[in-house]
């Protein structure tokens, strides 16, 4: 079994990260998750292995990071949810990585990247002038992953359709390390600003930030 982490945040809606390592062979993920048959008959129609092997991942971090059996659903944009439980949660994957938060009372969202990836098209679709301005030429793809990573998670988090990166989501200035805090603000289409606070880590060339509030 390749838990990687189950992390509860220091915050006051309960939430709690999980992560689990795809190390597993599918075989070995379908013999020790508990997916329902309908479920796994979905799976089964996947062509590509690797996305079969993190939906199966989900399931066993689902079972890790539950006492009872939860049953996941997806509402029409995408947006996962519990059946059996009001639990806010918010899903992530990487071909290596799969990870989830749960949270009480509060929207929440998370995303994961490999650093590995070529981030340069990021700069010119989502981030302002101002984020394009701190960039440092030393970590410009490490920052760009974190940046990415910040407004995919807020995204899930607004769970909003269409929304403009560069125009409605704003991280404040950091300096890349390998855990820290992220200071964001977020424009509704009407003007209004919310003040968001995100964390992030670092870890095996990956990348994981997630915000609840």
């Amino acid at each position: 079994m390749a838990l990687y982490l189950i992390k509860d945040l220091d915050d006051d809606y309960h939430s709690r990260i999980g992560v689990w390592q795809i190390s597993e062979s599918e075989e070995e993920l379908r013999s020790i998750s508990s997916v329902p048959s309908d479920e796994l008959e979905e799976i089964s129609y996947i062509k590509n292995e690797s996305v079969r092997k993190q939906k199966l991942a989900v399931r066993a971090l689902l079972d890790a990071m539950f006492e009872e059996k939860v049953y996941l659903s997806h509402h029409d944009n995408g947006k996962p949810y519990i059946e059996n439980n009001a639990i806010n949660i918010s899903i992530t994957h990487t071909d290596k990585y799969v990870a989830i938060i749960l949270a009480e009372d509060e929207e929440a969202g998370i995303d994961c990247e490999s650093m590995d990836r070529d981030f340069s098209a990021v700069e010119k679709k989502a981030l302002s002038e101002d984020e394009i301005d701190d960039l440092d030429d030393d970590r410009r793809n490490e920052q760009l992953a974190i940046y990415w990573c910040a407004k995919e998670a807020i995204y899930k988090k607004m769970s909003q359709y269409k929304l403009d990166f560069a125009e409605q989501i704003e991280i404040s200035e950091f300096s890349p390390k390998g855990e820290g805090e992220l200071e964001a603000t977020f424009i509704n289409k009407d003007g209004f600003e919310e003040e968001l606070d995100l964390q992030y880590m670092t870890f095996d060339r990956h990348v994981l930030v997630w915000v609840v509030a």
